[in-house]
């Protein structure tokens, strides 16, 4: 396995992302293309599924990027078939260490009325309480990863059919889950009944999609249908095309809203708004709280980009790409020896000089996580000239770990977890720093009341430390929440 990249160790990282397909030739290709286009939302590894009526179930899990695996004519002749559903991931829950190729989804188990595989997005905050259970009555795992967890409830569920053993299993699990799971005939989407976690449902000619984006239904040439809703089931196969079941106690929607931020890529649409609007939106509400003298708006690439801006535009600032990215730094670019870590972020961002030297900077990125590369570019721009450096960051402070399916530190090595804004702007040592609000961060994303303080829209744990799902696993291990006087 390729070692993780030396200089992406400050950014909060999805876990995973999912795609399914049924009803069209060589669904493995549609998935493969698929998962090339969701590959920032998890860049470790990634396995595809297929079924066809000769040859059963098939599949393949590989490390590394999708380009790298899943592009070989050898390697998807061995994945045939109509139906096929894919994963690419992070690692979160299970092991810390390297990652497995037995943690690599979608995972697969063979039940008395046939098989069925699973690709799960999200983290399971009861999975060691349901692990314990499970191998208490005899399952045995195979991996490390929490979304094993379903394949052993669904096997013991007493249910008629996969699809109901699938709802039995998933009542039992706590956290967040968007699932895309196959039978021999059957396309399976499901998400949580808080709607934490992303699923939209595609056409492609007579076929249909599942997929964690939108952007992933463009690059396969399909239509976007709609997103899967909260605690909805869709079960679609060739008879009978797509059903949707309720198999969830109704409650409201408390969608991640650093997809908005970060995750997502700025060609998605999530609940019918275009993430770059929504990006550069964040960028002017930013403008109008944080204003301040300076000569240049500077996005940090490529996340920082729609909000500065938008920001650019709202305070009439000049906007200018004074960092520049290196876009062939890929993971296995070379070994990380302590020399090269000395280079540090310079070996993916580059300053340009001829337009910094001498500015009033306002460097906007999209959140401050251990703080290690905001120091480190901002090194950068002062060494290339600049008279001011001014941190503009489109996510209020991060404080706390998420626990629903993105790689969080621990809380004491949040930034935002043990210092004030002030002493954030010391520790950067840059001339001032300013987060979105809270409000702020709502109103960019269409409430224009701002954040409901009684019942949020959204799931902002990471900026509140409220949790819309009690993180059980968590807190038995030692974790506190938050208290009243936080």
């Amino acid at each position: 396995m390729p070692p993780a990249h030396p200089f992406d160790d400050d950014k909060l990282k999805e876990e995973c992302g999912i795609f399914g397909v049924i009803g069209v030739t060589d669904a493995a290709n549609f998935v493969a293309l698929g998962l090339h286009a969701l590959q920032h939302r998890g860049q470790e590894a990634g396995g595809i599924v297929s079924h066809d009526e000769e040859h059963g179930f098939n599949s393949a899990r590989r490390f590394g990027y999708v380009r790298d695996n899943f592009t070989s004519q050898s390697l998807m002749q061995t994945l045939p078939g109509p139906l096929a559903i894919g994963h690419v991931r992070y690692s979160t829950a299970g092991s810390k260490g390297p990652t497995q190729i037995r943690d690599v989804q979608p995972f697969f188990g063979e039940f008395s009325m046939g098989g069925a595989a699973i690709a799960h997005n999200g983290n399971i905050t009861n999975a060691d309480a349901l692990r314990r259970e499970l191998i208490e009555r005899g399952s045995i795992f195979q991996s490390s990863s929490d979304s094993e967890c379903i394949i052993h409830l669904m096997a013991r569920s007493l249910q008629r059919n996969i699809p109901e053993r699938m709802e039995d299993a998933l009542r039992r699990v706590e956290g967040a889950f968007s699932v895309v799971a196959m039978t021999r005939t059957k396309l399976i989407g499901v998400r949580d009944p808080l709607g934490v976690r992303p699923l939209v449902l595609g056409k492609v000619a007579d076929g249909w999609v599942l997929s964690s984006e939108t952007c992933a239904l463009d690059i396969i040439g399909a239509e976007y249908v709609r997103e899967i809703e909260p605690g909805e089931m869709v079960v679609i196969s060739a008879e009978k095309g797509v059903e949707s079941l309720r198999p969830f106690r109704p409650q409201k929607s408390r969608f991640c809203i650093f997809e908005h931020v970060y995750f997502s890529r700025p060609d998605s649409i999530i609940g019918n708004r275009s993430v770059y609007e929504t990006r550069r939106q964040i960028g002017v509400e930013l403008a109008r709280e944080a204003p301040v003298d300076a000569d240049l708006v500077c996005p940090v690439p490529d996340s920082g980009t729609p909000a500065a801006i938008g920001f650019a535009h709202e305070s009439g600032i000049p906007y200018g790409m004074g960092i520049v990215r290196n876009q062939y730094m890929g993971r296995t670019f070379i070994e990380p020896t302590e020399q090269i870590r000395n280079m540090g972020v310079r070996l993916k961002l580059n300053v340009n000089r001829a337009l910094i030297k001498g500015k009033r900077v306002i460097l906007v990125d999209d959140s401050v996580v251990r703080g290690t590369t905001s120091r480190k570019i901002k090194e950068m721009i002062l060494d290339a000239g600049a008279a001011e450096v001014h941190f503009r960051i489109a996510s209020p402070p991060t404080a706390w770990p998420c626990f629903y399916g993105v790689d969080t530190p621990q809380r004491e090595k949040l930034l935002a977890a043990t210092m004030t804004e002030e002493e954030m702007r010391e520790h950067l040592n840059v001339d001032s720093l300013r987060f979105i609000s809270l409000d702020g961060l709502y109103r960019a994303v269409g409430e224009a009341e701002g954040r409901n303080p009684k019942q949020p829209q959204y799931c902002d744990a990471c900026f509140s430390g409220e949790y819309p799902v009690e993180p059980a696993d968590q807190i038995q291990k030692g974790f506190k929440l938050k208290t009243a006087a936080e």
